[in-house]
């Protein structure tokens, strides 16, 4: 899978983390964990950063009636990460393979996406057709959707 990568300081939001990465061509996502009320399944989105998740329309379109941010205790069981460094990368720990992954339909095109490499000290910049067989070589699909 084809990368760039940029090393910086620990950062813990994307304005910081985009102080070290400026000038570079990326889709800065913004990747979101979450769960159904009663916590049975959970779902990795990812989206442009400076777009807001309508919590109520993401429900609908995962079929139900209520989702939340997942808790700190789930994001370290399903993912092994902690809060701030929420990455598409957190799959390789989810060996059950129940996180559904999502991706806005507005950051997947040629420009590649930016995400931590489970870890807020470096940048990983990836295009979409390494995320595919990133996803797929690990044994998960994704769906793309309309936010």
């Amino acid at each position: 899978m084809p990368f760039d990568i940029v090393e910086h300081p620990a950062v813990f939001t994307t304005d910081v983390a985009d102080e070290y990465i400026k000038g570079k061509v990326g889709v800065r996502t913004k990747s979101l964990f979450l769960t159904d009320k009663k916590k049975h399944n959970f779902y990795l989105v990812f989206m442009d950063d400076d777009k807001r998740l309508d919590m109520k329309h993401f429900a609908e379109i995962v079929g139900e009636k209520h989702v939340k941010f997942a808790s700190e205790v789930s994001l370290m069981e399903k993912l092994g990460l902690k809060p701030g460094v929420v990455s598409i990368f957190g799959l390789m720990n989810n060996k059950e393979k129940d996180v559904q992954v999502y991706f806005e339909k507005d950051i997947v095109g040629d420009i590649p996406l930016t995400f931590h490499p489970n870890d807020n000290t470096k940048t990983i910049f990836v295009g979409m057709t390494g995320l595919e067989k990133f996803l797929k070589d690990l044994g998960f699909e994704y769906q793309i959707i309309t936010m």
